[in-house]
């Protein structure tokens, strides 16, 4: 039996990934599932050759003292995939290792299929040159990647954002309240300061101080922090109630969201719930982004929109009082701005497709590896 290798390198890569390799099994497609990845991986029948706690960084220089552990991973990749066992490879984001991957595996003649292609739109659009050489079937999940990417030579297919798959699920305000133990008259803020170690450290400070400058203002508002299942915070630095693993809940719940610039932002649109949006990282960091990325606005929610749609809060502006201020006109519910902000998120809900995503790319992986294990048959009967 040969092998379908998944490569995702942090949290939301193992889940995106896991959601497809479910759809692989369920399917009983007739290869073996191995990868890297974490605990969702694992519990979708993917045999972990790393897990990804440890792998996720952020940032220009933080990232160089997880190299060797990286060129580590790659060697043994590179030996797999030169063994004639792998039909297919399936990169899920971490753009930085997965482009090596790719370029592994189409010397090794491996066909690759990437599941959430770099941000190619927003800075480094040389790599899409190296895509095009390496890449044989490209998965994007933002509307207007796949006309980008098929300009370039990318044989890419739109497959929907996966955060639709979870729609279906997604609980009404009253039922999200219930659940969290909130009042249905209650104001509530939610708070998403990352699932990254850095992230948190950058963030948690500011988005509590922000919180609490609000809660000044008005001693009923209620405050949910929304955490990842592995992030631990200290009560000492974050005194409000933390919820893991239930992000849209917490965004039904609310009435108005601060949100660490990312996926979560999407998120929030697909709930319908108005949000801020704000991010720091290094100096030194920041300085190479803000020269190397080509877009004016950061946040997702924005850059599907087209436009500013939700306030952006980035390195020295991510101020405690200037952002409450943002917040506490979204969180007044006869606010105009929190009117237009709403019909402008459900413009990017529409924007984003329709669930199933990792059904389509499912398909797309055993189109490929049964196309390369086809092949090897015929090259093996000669």
């Amino acid at each position: 039996m040969r092998d379908i290798l998944f490569v995702a390198g942090e949290v939301s890569g193992d889940t995106h990934a896991s959601h497809v390799a479910r759809e692989l099994v369920a399917r009983g497609a007739p290869y073996r599932l191995v990868g890297i990845g974490g605990d969702q991986m694992r519990a979708a029948g993917v045999e972990l050759i790393e897990h990804t706690e440890g792998l996720a960084v952020m940032g220009f220089v933080e990232v160089l003292e997880y190299l060797p552990k990286h060129w580590m991973l790659l060697r043994d990749l590179k030996r797999r995939l030169r063994s004639g066992n792998v039909a297919a490879v399936v990169l899920v984001d971490y753009p930085d290792f997965n482009m090596l991957v790719a370029a592994a595996a189409a010397a090794a003649g491996v066909p690759v299929l990437y599941y959430i292609t770099p941000q190619v739109w927003a800075w480094r659009r040389g790599r899409l040159k190296t895509l095009a050489k390496t890449v044989t079937k490209a998965a994007v999940i933002l509307p207007f990647e796949e006309a980008l990417l098929r300009e370039h030579g990318i044989d890419a297919t739109f497959v929907g954002h996966p955060l639709m798959d979870r729609v279906a699920a997604m609980p009404d305000r009253a039922a999200a309240r219930q659940t969290l133990g909130l009042g249905a008259t209650d104001r509530v803020l939610a708070v998403f300061p990352g699932s990254r170690g850095q992230e948190i450290e950058r963030h948690l400070d500011t988005f509590v101080a922000a919180a609490r400058e609000l809660q000044r203002r008005d001693p009923a508002l209620k405050v949910v922090v929304s955490a990842a299942p592995h992030v631990t915070l200290d009560p000492a630095r974050c005194p409000f109630p933390t919820v893991r693993s239930a992000s849209f809940t917490v965004l039904r719940a609310a009435d108005a969201a601060l949100c660490k610039s990312g996926t979560t932002t999407l998120e929030a649109a697909v709930a319908g719930c108005p949000l801020v949006v704000a991010y720091r990282t290094s100096g030194f960091s920041y300085a190479v982004g803000e020269w190397l990325v080509k877009i004016p606005n950061i946040g997702l929610v924005n850059v599907v929109a087209g436009k500013r749609i939700a306030p952006e809060f980035v390195q020295d502006a991510l101020e405690p009082v200037a952002v409450a201020n943002a917040l506490a006109t979204l969180l007044n519910p006869a606010s105009p701005e929190r009117r237009t902000m709403i019909e402008g998120l459900d413009v990017v809900r529409a924007a984003l497709g329709q669930p199933g995503a990792a059904a389509r790319v499912a398909t797309m992986v055993t189109t490929l590896a049964d196309r390369a294990a086809g092949g090897a048959a015929k090259t093996h009967g000669r």
